[in-house]
């Protein structure tokens, strides 16, 4: 854990997100990548044939190209901010800043560029770069919690609706509901990290006449060096049409995407939190953990907790970056800028936290082995706690076969139940007086009691749907991301 004294240190960075994904939102990341899309500029003018003013000599030499090529990376990043404070832009001052180290390539450096050229690219190379660490991230978690899912595919346990208990279900099977939001996640995080188009090569105000200037009216070039830029930097296709900026619904989009993901993990760790107030499932206690600074005893969900607090943060992200894209002007105002060094890097680095987190959930050693703690004689009394009410279907059925009335079994049932149910409140009684009530019911004579106390027999099919969706669902994901499944997360804090 990073720690600064002296100024407020966003938690994103120093306790949270990975430092892959801290580093690529960063200062240097950011502005080398500017140089490379200069660069990348000045080859496709060069490679398109660019020339002088005399209309026979070439505009941007080979010598120049050598020269920007040899200093990508040396980012002076004092050198820079003092030129912004002089001259209030931030891309001039950096182009001032890469002429003061390499003034041979001054006259080339973002040549019939705006702004947005190298800002706007920028953001969208670094989100096709997120979006494929979250969907690598995303893929590791739905890898560890479906082997989870087969591990436990047959324990039964108690079913719930509006939080009370239903019909019974498996551990296994509740984890494909967690995982199938999962898989949804992960359909729209590839959908938008291969479909991301590139800004390219457009203009002041996207009508590319800056370019049609320089090669002197020839629309094809122009054309050309929109798809040469887009190519040089890895995309192949671009924006169709832009203002000086690409459309900042592009970036709705892709944060209501990442929201999704929040979605689905604010879900799955509330779910987790309720099972440890149950203490049916535990998340990773280490040994030396604390769960309260008072309360020695406490063993609190803090991990889950943590995931669904960061996916809230998330969650109010995507309505700025709509009243953004509803507010542009025209061609575009100045009023995204601020708000967009927030909400996009600070969207992704939650994003990769809440995966980092739910990867450790899954994998993280603790004194019971690795993940989750599934407690199986808590679930297995729960179970029988409620099993007398889950089999009163299944009596009532048998009955009707032995020749009862079925609105008469049913209302006998329905008495009993009730009945003991309030003992049960009351401290009297247990769900157990259920059956010997029924079994002194004339309707259940001919019912035999025992062949309705397994609670395997109230699962349906939850052990072949986990099966099932582990062939048909999970396995082709693990056959796309096989190169990065497998690994553990820790978390800094």
């Amino acid at each position: 854990m990073t720690q600064h004294t002296d100024v407020y240190d966003n938690p994103l960075i120093s306790r949270y997100a990975s430092p892959e994904m801290a580093e690529r939102w960063g200062p240097l990341r950011k502005f080398r990548t500017w140089r490379r899309l200069w660069l990348a500029l000045a080859e496709a003018e060069s490679e398109l044939g660019l020339l002088a003013d005399d209309g026979v000599s070439a505009r941007i030499t080979p010598t120049q190209l050598n020269e920007l090529r040899t200093h990508l990376d040396d980012i002076d990043l004092k050198r820079a901010a003092a030129h912004e404070k002089r001259l209030r832009h931030d891309v001039m001052a950096h182009i001032h800043a890469l002429g003061d180290i390499a003034p041979g390539c001054k006259e080339i450096v973002h040549l019939g560029a705006t702004s947005c050229y190298v800002t706007d690219n920028a953001d969208l190379i670094l989100m096709r770069e997120s979006l494929k660490q979250l969907c690598e991230s995303l893929a590791c978690v739905i890898d560890a919690l479906a082997t989870f899912a087969t591990a436990w595919k047959d324990e039964p346990t108690l079913g719930f609706t509006h939080f009370q208990p239903a019909q019974l279900t498996t551990v296994g099977k509740r984890a494909t509901l967690w995982l199938f939001d999962f898989v949804l996640d992960l359909q729209e995080l590839e959908l938008r990290r291969d479909e991301l188009p590139f800004r390219g090569a457009k203009g002041t105000t996207g009508t590319q006449a800056s370019f049609l200037a320089l090669f002197r009216g020839d629309h094809n070039k122009v054309k050309q060096l929109d798809l040469l830029v887009a190519k040089k930097m890895g995309f192949d296709r671009v924006f169709p049409v832009t203002g000086q900026t690409y459309s900042r619904k592009v970036d709705t989009q892709i944060l209501d995407t990442v929201n999704g993901l929040a979605q689905s993990a604010h879900k799955w760790g509330t779910d987790l939190r309720l099972l440890a107030h149950r203490q049916e499932i535990d998340e990773p206690f280490e040994a030396e953990q604390i769960g309260s600074s008072a309360m020695a005893y406490k063993r609190n969900p803090m991990r889950a907790e943590r995931m669904c607090s960061l996916s809230r943060f998330i969650s109010g992200l995507p309505a700025m970056a709509a009243n953004t894209a509803s507010t542009q002007w025209f061609e575009r105002t100045l009023d995204d800028s601020a708000c967009r060094r927030l909400y996009i890097p600070q969207g992704f680095l939650a994003a990769d936290a809440v995966l980092r987190i739910a990867l450790n959930l899954l994998t993280q050693k603790n004194e019971s082995g690795c993940g989750l703690v599934v407690n199986r004689p808590v679930i297995a009394k729960n179970v029988r706690e409620h099993l007398p009410y889950m089999v009163t279907e299944n009596l009532m059925m048998a009955a009707v076969r032995a020749g009862q009335d079925r609105q008469v079994v049913h209302e006998i049932v329905r008495q009993h139940s009730h009945a003991v149910t309030a003992r049960v409140k009351s401290g009297e009684g247990s769900s157990t007086e259920l059956f010997d009530r029924l079994k002194q019911e004339e309707v259940f004579a001919k019912v035999d009691f025992g062949e309705v106390l397994d609670a395997r027999l109230f699962v349906g099919r939850s052990s072949e749907q986990v099966e099932e969706f582990v062939g048909e669902q999970v396995a082709p994901i693990r056959a796309r991301y096989a190169s990065v499944l497998g690994g553990t997360t820790e978390l800094h804090v």
